[in-house]
């Protein structure tokens, strides 16, 4: 498997965990709205790097505001999403560097390669949140551990 593949492979994990994650927050009688903000800030921030990975501008920011049906529009968007970006990355493309303005106007300068790595880890720390702030209201957590995700062929 070549790295873009790996990396697309990443990004199916990190669909169906947000995914996962979402259906927990929606079979709740109301969702907890600090694993709501943390969701939201999921999905805003792979916006974010999806639009400095195409050198546009962001359509809304790191911290966006949704609904539970906005977000919930947005992660059944972002697959596709990122499926037509990996469908024209080849490897020799994960070295090249993209510049970007952070949220606080610091200009920075990262490869593709590291972006992408860093978009899924950031995610999943954010369910991590997201599973603890569940489990402190009193309800079980979406199961998104990885190798879960493998070993039932959910990929």
């Amino acid at each position: 498997m070549d790295p873009v593949q790996q990396l697309e492979r990443l990004y199916a994990y990190d669909e169906w965990a947000n995914r996962e994650v979402l259906a927990n927050l929606q079979a709740a009688p109301a969702p907890n709205p600090r694993a709501l903000k943390l969701l939201n800030h999921v999905v805003g921030a792979e916006l974010l790097w999806l639009a400095r990975l195409e050198n546009r501008p962001s359509p809304f920011a790191v911290w966006p505001d949704f609904t539970l049906a906005e977000c919930a529009e947005h992660v059944r968007k972002l697959p596709r999403m990122w499926q037509d970006y990996f469908a024209d990355l080849a490897p020799e493309d994960l070295t090249t560097s993209i510049s970007y303005v952070n949220s606080k106007g610091e200009p920075f300068k990262s490869e593709v390669g590291d972006v992408l790595t860093h978009v899924t880890l950031h995610s999943a720390y954010h369910r991590g949140q997201i599973a603890a702030d569940v489990r402190a209201s009193g309800r079980d957590p979406a199961y998104t551990d990885f190798i879960h995700c493998t070993r039932n062929g959910l990929l």
